[in-house]
């Protein structure tokens, strides 16, 4: 069995045997006492932290990545990761940032750490509503609605088109050339979105891609992708349909990496604004 050079009882440096394996494997030598579930917990409770982040059980580690196993009576390791935080608050509407490898949404059946378990931590006595989701490895924006009529007008000006949800992807070669993807999406049964060959006549499942620049050291794009309402893994599937998947999306067909190069970076309805700048 490949060793974690350990640097304390907690801590310990990812070998390069180790490299690619998942976090709760890697974590059974760091931890001989703990089962497999109970170190799955222990990573869904935000307790163990790579590279200074918290990270799930189904996290690919990377050689020479620090690995932290923190106590559960410490600060950092209680289920409100640091990065979880209010970007803006205004007209009824939050902008939440969500970090990636934490969920949107809380799943049934489970009292999983998520932005929408921290709803009311984050706005006491408010009627905060999640409004939107993301994928648990793409970062960025995550919209909240504080009242009821918040919820209404958020509805209202998706069914009519007028929201703008703005991401920023790091994709594998070089895309020379603005395109829109149009499309039609299957997401019907399977974990994985089929881009169909025709195209939906539905302009909000449409996907807007502009290059930005080039890696200067490596055959990357990083590109602005525009929705108007978005359907699952939409942005995901329409570039790897254009033969650019996204760095790290191992799903569509990219090389595994040490995070998913997707983040929401700036949403625009209404009279509601926010903003996060991309974190790569």
């Amino acid at each position: 069995m490949a060793m974690i050079r350990a640097m304390d009882e907690s801590a310990a440096r990812i070998p390069s045997e180790q490299d690619g394996a998942r976090l709760d494997k890697a974590l059974e030598t760091l931890l001989p006492q703990a089962g497999l579930r109970q170190r799955r917990r222990m990573c869904d409770e935000g307790l163990v932290h790579v590279d200074g982040a918290p990270r799930r059980s189904s996290y690919r580690v990377s050689a020479g990545q620090l690995l932290e196993v923190l106590p559960p009576d410490t600060e950092e390791g209680r289920d409100e990761p640091p990065e979880v935080r209010v970007l803006k608050e205004d007209g009824g509407f939050a902008a939440v940032y969500k970090p990636e490898g934490v969920h949107s949404a809380a799943i049934a059946g489970r009292d999983n750490l998520s932005v929408e378990s921290l709803l009311p931590r984050l706005f006491p006595e408010r009627e905060a509503v999640l409004l939107n989701r993301l994928d648990n490895p793409t970062s960025g924006i995550v919209l909240v609605a504080l009242d009821s009529g918040a919820v209404d007008r958020y509805r209202r000006c998706e069914e009519s088109g007028m929201i703008t949800k703005e991401y920023y992807a790091r994709v594998h070669g070089r895309l020379m050339h603005s395109v829109t993807v149009k499309n039609r999406l299957d997401m019907a049964g399977r974990k994985k979105t089929r881009v169909l060959d025709e195209d939906d006549p539905d302009a909000r499942r449409w996907t807007e891609v502009e290059p930005i620049e080039f890696g200067m050291e490596s055959d990357t794009t990083l590109v602005r992708c525009v929705i108007r309402k978005g359907a699952r893994h939409q942005i995901r599937a329409h570039l790897a349909s254009l033969g650019h998947p996204i760095l790290g999306d191992a799903l569509y067909g990219s090389h595994a990496d040490a995070r998913l190069h997707l983040h929401h970076q700036r949403i625009a309805f209404d009279s509601f604004e926010a903003e996060s700048p991309a974190p790569f």
